[in-house]
């Protein structure tokens, strides 16, 4: 090899190495601080509360769990107090308690994972395209696989609005949000690419009913809400006496919005209610077993197996995120939310140990997922994807491109030398 050739190939196999070094760095957490000490929950909830104060106008619901038990809450407001029993609109973590009701008709034997979700459809079907419609199954819609590019994003509609159909929701959304196709298709190749979907979660809502033959909230009240205890929640209609009230980023109170597709974006319920469907993820101090009965720990064992992959990186189960590993071979599972104009929320919690974070905000368009992504890195030792590229991915650029300029700089001039 001519010496401008080993040259080059040095300097490319330096940058590769660098860049990798980053990456794994920054995975593994090298240059982030803990947000307190481990196992310290105090700590944490103060750390926590100074995220609110420095970065919120709206309100906030924090709760811990350690060990399948709650270990601390915070609840602050800048306006009306709120409580455990105060009911938030949650956002994509609908999803998720969606899941649980697919899973639960699975387990019926009503729906087959693998079969071709239009064997139960109806009242709608996938536009015909380039890709076989076919070989979209319920499997992919949960797992977001499923190769549909709607790109939904739901922003909802204004109160007193009136609401299309289900179906005309599928067909084009109204209320895309800005950047979203906003067409229910299939636009790649099932089963290829991990692409987020909420019109998946409305064809999935479409789906339960149709199986059922009942309205979804209906069905998610009988199947989900009644078994596990959660009194407040709902996807139509919240207790007004106990609904918080919504803020945007700069304090000013806004209307929430009203949706179609529930099963993507409408839940709304409380800090209590979520707390028992997390510890529901758990065994019961009294033996009850993991699911509660509304689902077998088995289900829950195949929900929380990697289904999707971004970068090569496990993202996602059976309707859950996987954040990072949780040094037990499984994962910290969850899932998260964000809608218009400044809702966010997040549930994370790890199997294995019955730790557990939940976090319902207004006001703020991405704090409850940074808090997230600290407790993430706090408990298990690892920084999720998510929170790489939301909150780390500037400082992980500068970093590999000093690197990188670095190793440019010394190969010239060690070529220089050389001649």
């Amino acid at each position: 090899m001519r010496r401008p050739g080993r040259t080059v190939f040095v300097t490319i196999a330096l940058l590769v190495l660098w860049a990798a070094f980053v990456a794994g760095g920054a995975r593994e957490g090298w240059w982030r601080a803990m947000p307190a000490a481990r196992g310290d929950n105090e700590g944490f909830l103060r750390w926590a509360e100074g995220r609110y104060a420095a970065e919120s106008k709206g309100n906030i619901a924090i709760v811990l769990l350690d060990g399948g038990h709650v270990a601390g809450t915070f609840y602050a407001s800048h306006g009306r107090p709120i409580d455990g029993r105060s009911i938030f609109q949650v956002a994509s973590m609908s999803k998720w308690l969606t899941a649980w009701c697919v899973m639960a008709l699975v387990e019926q034997h009503r729906i087959d994972l693998d079969a071709p979700v239009s064997r139960y459809l109806t009242r709608w079907h996938l536009p015909p395209g380039e890709f076989d419609n076919n070989a979209v199954t319920v499997r992919k819609l949960l797992s977001h696989t499923a190769g549909l590019t709607d790109g939904l994003g739901f922003r909802g509609f204004a109160p007193g609005q009136a609401l299309p159909t289900i179906e005309q929701e599928l067909t084009h959304a109204a209320d895309a949000q800005p950047g979203a196709g906003g067409i229910t298709r299939v636009g790649a190749r099932p089963g290829t690419d991990w692409r987020y979907s909420g019109g998946g979660y409305l064809l999935l809502q479409l789906l339960i009913e149709e199986v059922t033959r009942e309205p979804f909230n209906d069905v998610m009240r009988r199947m989900i809400f009644r078994p596990l205890g959660m009194t407040q929640s709902t996807f139509i209609d919240p207790d007004p006496a106990h609904l918080v009230d919504f803020y945007d980023a700069d304090g000013s109170k806004v209307n929430h919005s009203k949706f179609v597709a529930l099963a993507a974006a409408s839940l709304y319920t409380s800090t209590e209610d979520m707390t028992r469907f997390i510890a529901a993820q758990f065994p019961g101090t009294d033996g009850a077993l993991p699911g509660r009965g509304v689902l077998s720990p088995m289900t829950l064992e195949a929900m929380q197996r990697p289904q999707a992959f971004l970068y090569g990186i496990p993202v996602w189960g059976l309707g859950e995120t996987l954040y990072v590993p949780n040094g037990t071979g499984g994962y910290v599972i969850g899932h998260d939310g964000n809608n218009y104009p400044a809702i966010n929320t997040t549930a994370r919690l790890d199997p294995a140990t019955g730790d557990a974070l939940l976090v319902l905000e207004t006001g703020n368009a991405t704090l409850a997922r940074e808090i997230g992504g600290e407790w993430t890195f706090w408990r298990a030792g690892s920084v999720g994807l998510d929170t790489l590229v939301m909150f780390d991915l500037r400082a992980i650029l500068v970093l590999f491109a000093s690197g990188a300029l670095v190793i440019l700089i010394g190969s010239f001039g060690w070529y220089r030398r050389r001649r």
